[in-house]
C-alpha cells in the first residue's frame, strides 16, 4: 500500500501534521491554563498580605486562630474560588477554609512561598495544594510576624476545585469547539495542499518511472516512448531523466553490439567449419589414396597427390595464421610499432614479391609513385600485410591479359596509396560487404586459397592507424582500393 514515493511522503507528511498539530493543541492548552494562572496571581499578589494586615491578630505570642476560623468560613461563602490556609513557621498546615477531609496535605514546601516573598517577577510561581497530593497551583502568600519573629503564613489558593471545574467546562465550550474546529480545519487544508503538492513534484518521477519499466519490459530495445521531464530549471529529476537517456541508449548500442557479435560468430564458426572442412576432407582423402594405393600409383601419380596435400596443409595454416591475426586486431593485443620510412620504397618491395606470379597469370603488374613522395609514420609492418592483402585480391580476381597498378601519391600533409586492378569488378549491393569477414562475391571459387579475411584483416589495420580504406568499383570493368597515411611528423 505504502510502496510508492508519494504514498511514502503522503504518510509521513500525515504523521507531520498530526505530531505538529497535537503539540500545538496540547500547548495552547497549557498556555491558557498558564495564562489564568498568572492573571489570577498577578491581580491577587496582596490578597495574603491584606488578611495579615487586617484580620491575623496575635495574642501572648500566638496567632488568634478564632479570629481565622470565622475569616475563613466568611471566605468560602463569599468566594468559594478561594481557599485560605494558616501555615506555621515551617509549612505545616494548621488551619483552613476547606471542608472537612478534603485537606490531604499536612506540609507545603516552603521554595516556591520565599521565591514568591523574595519579588519573583516571572509569574506564574506555582505552590502546593494541599487538597491535591501532586497538584500545584498559583497561590498568594504574606508572612505572620511578630516583634520580628516569624510565627507562620497566610497561604492562599487562587484556584480551587470549582475552578477547574470551570475551565473544564470552557474546554468543552462552543467557542472552544469552534477554535479547535478551525485548527483542525486549517491542518487539513495544509495536508491536503501539501498532497497536491507532492503530487506534483512526483509526477515527473512518476513519469520518468513508467518509462523506464516500459523500457525493461519491452527488452531494453524501444527509447521513443522515454517521457520528456526536463524543465527549464534543469533539477535533480532533469539530470536523472538525462542520465537514463544516456544508459538507456548505452544498453542499446551494447545490446546491439552482442547481437552482432553473436550474429557474426555463428558466421565466423559455419565459415570457419566449411573453410576447415573443404582441405581437411581434401587431405584425408588424398592421404587414405596413398595409404591404400601406394603400390599401384606411378611417381607421378604419387607426386601429384602430394602436391594437392600440400596445398590444403597451405591453405589450412594460411587460414589459422589469418584467424588469429583478425583475433589480435579485434582484442587490440597488436600494438602498433610506428617508425619513418619511404612508402616507394616499400611499394617496390611488395611489387616485387608478387612479380613472378603476375607473370605467371599473364597479368601486368606494375607501380605508380610521384617524383616526391614524403616518408610517412606507420607500423611498416603492418602495412607491408595490408598492400600484400589488396594486391592479393587484385591477382585473385583479375583475369589472364589484365593489369594491376599501385599508385603511390603525395597530398598535403597526407600520402594516399591505391591499388587498382581490371578484374571483375564488384557489384554495387556488394560494396558494403566485401570488407565483412569471411566474405566472398556470390559464385567465387569455395576451393580458392584464402578464406575472406584479406580484406577484413586490411581494413583493420588501417582503422589502428586512424584512416579507412575506401572502395570504387565497376562490374566487369575493374575495382580499386584507396587509403592514407599520415606525413612524417604532421602527428
Amino acid at each position: 500500500m505504502f510502496r510508492t514515493l508519494y504514498a511514502k511522503m503522503s504518510l509521513a507528511l500525515f504523521a507531520l501534521f498530526i505530531l505538529v498539530g497535537g503539540t500545538f493543541f496540547i500547548a495552547s492548552l497549557y498556555s491558557a491554563y498558564m495564562y489564568q494562572q498568572e492573571v489570577a496571581q498577578r491581580l491577587n499578589r496582596n490578597l495574603a498580605m491584606y488578611i495579615v494586615n487586617e484580620h491575623v491578630k496575635i495574642h501572648d505570642g500566638k496567632i488568634d486562630q478564632s479570629t481565622l476560623k470565622d475569616l475563613f468560613h466568611t471566605v468560602m461563602i463569599i468566594n468559594p474560588s478561594l481557599e485560605l490556609y494558616l501555615l506555621g513557621s515551617k509549612g505545616e498546615v494548621i488551619a483552613y477554609s476547606a471542608e472537612p477531609g478534603k485537606v490531604l496535605r499536612q506540609q507545603v514546601s516552603l521554595q516556591p512561598v520565599k521565591q514568591l516573598l523574595a519579588g519573583e517577577q516571572n509569574m506564574p510561581v506555582l505552590g502546593d495544594d494541599p487538597k491535591n497530593p501532586e497538584g500545584q497551583k498559583a497561590f498568594s502568600v504574606a508572612p505572620i510576624e511578630k516583634d520580628g519573629i516569624l510565627q507562620g503564613y497566610i497561604y492562599a489558593i487562587l484556584g480551587s476545585e470549582q475552578v477547574d471545574y470551570i475551565s473544564q467546562l470552557l474546554q468543552q465550550s462552543y467557542i472552544m469547539r469552534v477554535g479547535v474546529g478551525a485548527i483542525m480545519l486549517a491542518l487539513v487544508f495544509a495536508f491536503s495542499g501539501g498532497l497536491f503538492i507532492f503530487f506534483l513534484l512526483t509526477r515527473r518521477l512518476r513519469s520518468l518511472s513508467h518509462s523506464m519499466e516500459d523500457f525493461r519490459e519491452q527488452g531494453f530495445q524501444q527509447l521513443d516512448n522515454i517521457a520528456d521531464t526536463r524543465q527549464t530549471s534543469h533539477d535533480e529529476i532533469d539530470t536523472m531523466s538525462d542520465t537514463f537517456r544516456q544508459m538507456a541508449r548505452q544498453i542499446q548500442a551494447q545490446v546491439a553490439r552482442l547481437k552482432e557479435t553473436d550474429t557474426l560468430r555463428r558466421e565466423l564458426v559455419a565459415n570457419v567449419s566449411h573453410d576447415l572442412r573443404t582441405p581437411l576432407a581434401s587431405l584425408k582423402g588424398y592421404l587414405e589414396t596413398l595409404l591404400l594405393k601406394d603400390d599401384n600409383l606411378t611417381k607421378q601419380q604419387r607426386l601429384a597427390y602430394l602436391q594437392i596435400t600440400h596445398n590444403n596443409a597451405e591453405r589450412l595454416s594460411k587460414l589459422v595464421t589469418e584467424l588469429f591475426e583478425l583475433a589480435k586486431l579485434d582484442a587490440g593485443e597488436l600494438k602498433l610499432h610506428k617508425e619513418t620510412f619511404s612508402m616507394a620504397e616499400l611499394a617496390h618491395d611488395v611489387i616485387q614479391k608478387f612479380h613472378l606470379r603476375a607473370e605467371q597469370q599473364n597479368i601486368h603488374l606494375e607501380v605508380d609513385i610521384d617524383s616526391e613522395v614524403p616518408y610517412v609514420e606507420a607500423d611498416i609492418a603492418l602495412i607491408e600485410r595490408v598492400l600484400d592483402n589488396l594486391i592479393d585480391n587484385a591477382l585473385k580476381n583479375t583475369p589472364a591479359n589484365g593489369s594491376i597498378r599501385l599508385g603511390i601519391n603525395a597530398q598535403g600533409t597526407l600520402v594516399t596509396v591505391n591499388v587498382a586492378d581490371t578484374g571483375r569488378g564488384i557489384a554495387e549491393d556488394e560494396l558494403p560487404h566485401i570488407f565483412q569477414r569471411f566474405y566472398r562475391k556470390p559464385g567465387s571459387e569455395k576451393t580458392q586459397a584464402g578464406a575472406g579475411l584479406g580484406l577484413a584483416i586490411a581494413q583493420r589495420i588501417i582503422e589502428l592507424h586512424g584512416s579507412q580504406i575506401s572502395v570504387n568499383s565497376i562490374l566487369h570493368q575493374g575495382t580499386r582500393f584507396d587509403f592514407a597515411l599520415p606525413v612524417e611528423g604532421t602527428f
